[in-house]
């Protein structure tokens, strides 16, 4: 079986090896593939992966002796699933690998807001420090997790960790779900309607799928809901944030700040609002990324095209 990697570096930049792939077949790996190269890259394997080099229908149809396609991450709507259905591709994704590295960033970008790390450890090496007349100093009010409320959207396994940390914080958690359901070790928290959670939370954190329903989530309206001094972490999917809108919240003094790994196009054009909106961290996509949940990530990847190649298909999305 020839294997092809169309997007391989940001999975694997140097730090990992694709051993186990390589083991199941002829492995080409690719670090990034543009579009107009996908069919010509692609031509001959039975097996592609992916992460965000998209698959339409057309590109599909292309490929008469394609039989898998394997995305190198949870979402997979760059795969035309349909489209591959209707020509016996199998199509498979990634779940579950990376969600304690993403619980992780959503404190992190939440912990640089309430203390501001980055700022203090800058003004010190500036001097300021050595410069001043007490043992301590801050640049801003500086803020205590515990007794905080924080109101999750969506209440997978991503969001069910985040709530157990929130709890060991001390910290009173509110979701809003589609499905509310009993969990284990979680019966303080509560469930609430989606207006009310944007209204009674200090933090407001997202991790839920991107579906029409979802896409624009935050908006002025719902952002209008929220406290003045509230803060909003996105680590799920730029589009469920109308992003001019809380360019001009963050900039207006509606919310105090904004913590986002995700952003609607990606890597972001420099005219992108949320670039210089006020007190706006922001990561470059990197909640996956820990190498940890690279290797999960790769093994899983390993294991889904095993399974296809003795008939038994995990994953499978389609």
């Amino acid at each position: 079986m020839k294997i092809v990697v169309l997007d391989g570096y940001t999975l694997n930049p140097g730090d990992l090896n694709w051993d186990e792939l390589g083991k199941l077949g002829e492995l080409v790996v690719y670090d990034r593939t543009a579009r107009e190269d996908i069919v010509s890259r692609a031509a001959g394997a039975e097996a592609i992966l992916t992460n965000k080099t998209p698959f339409s229908a057309e590109t599909i149809r292309s490929l008469p002796g394609l039989r898998y396609i394997g995305v190198l991450a949870t979402g997979y709507n760059i795969v035309d699933t349909k489209a591959a259905a209707e020509h016996g591709v199998a199509v498979t994704n990634v779940p579950d690998y990376s969600t304690h590295s993403v619980v992780q960033l959503v404190f992190a970008l939440l912990m640089e807001h309430a203390y501001r790390v980055s700022e203090h450890s800058k003004a010190v090496h500036n001097g300021r420090w050595s410069a001043g007349p007490d043992f301590t100093f801050s640049l801003h009010p500086l803020m205590e997790l515990a007794g905080k409320t924080i109101g999750i959207v969506g209440y997978g396994q991503i969001g069910q960790q985040v709530a157990k940390a929130a709890l060991a914080f001390g910290m009173k958690v509110v979701v809003h779900t589609r499905t509310e359901k009993a969990v284990p070790g979680l019966e303080a928290v509560q469930f609430m309607p989606l207006d009310d959670l944007f209204r009674n939370s200090d933090i407001v954190t997202l991790h839920c799928p991107l579906t029409p329903e979802t896409t624009g989530l935050v908006n002025a309206r719902t952002l209008g809901l929220m406290k003045h001094t509230a803060y909003l972490i996105n680590t799920a999917r730029g589009g469920h944030i109308a992003e001019q809108d809380l360019a001009d919240a963050l900039n207006n003094g509606r919310i105090a700040g904004a913590g986002l790994d995700v952003l609607s196009v990606e890597p972001p054009p420099v005219d992108q609002p949320l670039l210089n909106a006020a007190n706006c961290a922001i990561t470059p996509h990197i909640g996956w990324a820990t190498v940890e949940a690279r290797s999960r990530l790769m093994g899983i990847a390993a294991s889904n095209l095993r399974s296809f190649q003795q008939g038994d298909v995990r994953n499978r999305v389609n």
